[in-house]
């Protein structure tokens, strides 16, 4: 598997993939990957000829340090996780690599869609998500990019960012891979100790409460019942909201379609979720 960590090696590696017309697909990471990420690179490497995966844990999406220093890195295992897959390569830069002072940037106006939820609760997240992105988009000019639906809001992002900066990439949003008793499966999952991994499935299982309950009892009642099974599992909520799914702002009545969304700290892991809720209206 070839693995590349400079921005030289991507430009010819891009250049000789698009002489060879090749359909060139990207799955952004940062790295300890799990069958989640799997199941993004399986889908990219049906859809194209070659799919390029970033490693790469992002310094400025982090709006915490400690948060920063404790996310899991493990490029040996996350290759070996991969090596089965024959058109994948990999790119895993070092900060200087991703960020040179050479390369031109304007940040995106995010709007209000970027100042609710994680925006509110994590200030200057969205900006380094977006700062990453762009420079990867423009790298590697991939025809598709995709992204798990777990990160909601991010995803609604991605697609306002490719349309913003004219980058005409395909991008796909994948179903949140979830484990057997529906904990979605994340890399910050590896930080939980026995106890707190057994508590952190409370997160589904109040999300798919709502979903059950959606359009049939009044929605403040429903959101306090979700909140409830969280907070008796030893979760602390940072926000539970049931917002619109184009707008993402907080829904005071059911409407036909929703998203119920959730962050909560299990122990110091903080850990989101959502789903998409249809009412019985």
């Amino acid at each position: 598997m070839q693995t590349f960590v400079t921005r030289e090696e991507i430009f010819i590696w891009r250049e000789q993939q698009q002489a060879e017309q090749k359909q060139i697909g990207f799955v952004p990471t940062m790295g300890a990957l799990h069958q989640g990420h799997l199941s993004l690179v399986e889908q990219a490497c049906k859809e194209n000829d070659i799919v390029l995966v970033s490693i790469f844990v992002n310094p400025k999406q982090f709006n915490q340090s400690a948060d920063l220093q404790s996310y899991p890195r493990m490029l040996s295992a996350d290759l070996a996780l991969l090596h089965h897959l024959s058109n994948v390569v990999i790119f895993a830069p070092d900060e200087h690599e991703m960020y040179p002072a050479h390369i031109p940037y304007s940040p995106m106006p995010l709007g209000k869609i970027g100042q609710l939820l994680e925006g509110a609760h994590r200030p200057g997240h969205f900006e380094g998500v977006v700062h990453v992105v762009h420079h990867l988009f423009a790298l590697i000019q991939p025809h598709r990019a995709y992204f798990g639906q777990k990160d909601f809001q991010q995803l609604a992002i991605i697609r306002s960012l490719n349309e913003y900066y004219g980058f005409g990439i395909n991008i796909i949003g994948c179903e949140t891979i979830r484990e057997s008793d529906g904990l979605a499966m994340s890399s910050r999952n590896l930080r939980l100790t026995h106890d707190q991994r057994q508590n952190a499935v409370s997160i589904s299982k109040a999300i798919t409460l709502i979903k059950n309950r959606c359009g049939l009892d009044p929605i403040e009642e429903v959101k306090q019942a979700a909140r409830y099974i969280i907070e008796q599992a030893g979760l602390a909520i940072d926000y539970l909201e049931i917002v619109d799914p184009t707008t993402l702002e907080k829904c005071t009545e059911w409407q036909q379609l929703q998203v119920c969304c959730v962050a909560a700290f299990c122990g110091e892991v903080r850990l989101i979720d959502n789903m998409l809720c249809e009412s019985v209206l």
